[in-house]
């Protein structure tokens, strides 16, 4: 359908899982896509996929919370591609797990830098950017810890609850200037942030807190996100969308 043709995205967060997922569905719909992470080769290879599939990709290595690697970011788009459309704010990090009476500070402060500030380092030089394209979409990675806890993760807990109420404020104030953001709760997913930390037995009872019996994969993700980023959700924006297989519903 090529739902994006033309349109210039950034990705953060973007050289594995979730965040490759949806840089190789951007690019499928026609899309010029900034690959961003800290994982350079990951980063890399990810533009290489889509390269490969014949779209168009560029990597820039960005750590999301400094910002002066934001505005880098949004300049390099804007350099290569003439302009940004498109944000999905993405990279992020599980963190320590403590109580919180017992939570190590720089932990917290790691945390909280790269997932809540992360975004808002990145909407601070992508709004103005994708206003002076015309306007477009911004997605912010969330998490069904939006809205719910789970205990021992006070620092990741927060970072996400933030994240929805920093999305709901930026889209009230841009929503006169053509500018949509909303972010995605997804609830456990088969990503390298779980496989490569949680063991065979837990993997397994985490798909059962699950009603529908397992965990969702990055590419039902991506077509979320895919949605919000395109002209058919042009109604929505300030919204916070659960794809948790019923986890938020019980």
């Amino acid at each position: 359908m090529n739902e994006l043709e033309g349109k210039v995205a950034i990705v953060t967060g973007g050289g594995s899982g979730i965040g490759r997922a949806v840089a190789l569905l951007y690019a499928k719909e026609g899309a010029l896509v900034v690959v961003s992470d800290i994982d350079e080769p990951g980063g890399q290879e990810s533009a290489r996929q889509i390269r490969s599939e014949g779209g168009e990709a560029l990597f820039v290595r960005a750590d999301v919370s400094r910002p002066p690697d934001n505005l880098g970011l949004v300049e390099s788009a804007v350099r290569e591609y003439g302009g940004l459309h498109i944000a999905f704010n993405n990279a992020g990090i599980g963190g320590p797990l403590a109580p919180t009476g017992e939570y190590p500070i720089e932990g917290w402060d790691k945390v909280i830098s790269i997932n809540l500030s992360g975004i808002f380092y990145g909407m601070r030089y992508e709004i103005p950017a994708i206003i002076n394209s015309g306007g477009g979409s911004i997605v912010n990675m969330a998490s069904i810890l939006g809205i719910v806890g789970t205990k021992f993760s006070p620092a990741y807990v927060a970072s996400k609850h933030g994240i929805i109420g920093l999305t709901k404020a930026a889209a009230i104030e841009y929503a006169g200037k053509n500018i949509r953001i909303n972010s995605v709760g997804p609830g456990y997913i088969l990503t390298p942030l779980l496989t490569n930390t949680l063991d065979e037995n837990t993997l397994n009872s985490l798909s059962g807190l699950h009603p529908v019996g397992r965990l969702g994969t990055s590419e039902e993700v991506a077509e979320l996100v895919l949605w919000l980023s395109s002209p058919r959700s042009s109604f929505v924006t300030g919204s916070y969308y659960t794809i948790d297989g019923g986890y938020t519903a019980q």
